[in-house]
């Protein structure tokens, strides 16, 4: 194990392709599940950003945690991951073209459900106990010549009409 000034855990490293349980746990300590982008799977695997076979080492720097998914993506599928100088993962297509990073999902107001009820103020919609009950009399709902009115390329003729004629 390596440590950096501040004592932090700087690298955890192994001989072999299979990852040592103090090297598991260092990785899902830092990565907490996927890396790739907009995944966030728990349940995941380490994965060797530069492959063992091909010199690349079973160090922390060298791993990254990747759901089964993105795991067979990037060994079958073509993708690919690079680390960056500044210690962080880029994604790339098969084509070669980057993967960006997903923004954070928003933080959900303390009281969602007033903040829809100044929404629907602010636009003028008033919702009470009635606001869902149809004002229809009861017959049933000719599809045909809803689609002849609604679609503006509907021509069914079964009315001698299209939406152009019926507006």
């Amino acid at each position: 194990m390596r440590h950096d000034a501040n004592g932090d855990l700087a690298g955890v490293g192994a001989r072999t392709r299979t990852i040592p349980p103090a090297l598991r746990r260092a990785l899902h300590h830092r990565d907490g599940g996927c890396r790739f982008p907009g995944c966030g799977v728990r349940v995941a695997e380490g994965h060797h950003i530069r492959h063992w076979a091909w010199g690349g080492p079973t160090t922390l720097a060298n791993l990254a945690l990747l759901c089964r998914r993105h795991h067979r993506a990037v060994h079958e599928e073509g993708f690919r991951i690079e680390r960056k100088p500044d210690g962080t993962l880029a994604f790339f297509r098969p084509q070669g073209w980057p993967i960006p990073d997903v923004p954070a999902a928003p933080t959900p107001p303390d009281d969602p459900l007033e903040t829809v009820r100044a929404a629907n103020a602010r636009h003028g919609v008033q919702i009470d106990a009635h606001t869902m009950t149809p004002d229809w009399d009861g017959e049933r709902l000719d599809v045909v010549w809803a689609i002849d009115v609604l679609h503006p390329r509907a021509n069914l003729g079964l009315y001698g009409r299209n939406a152009t004629d019926a507006a």
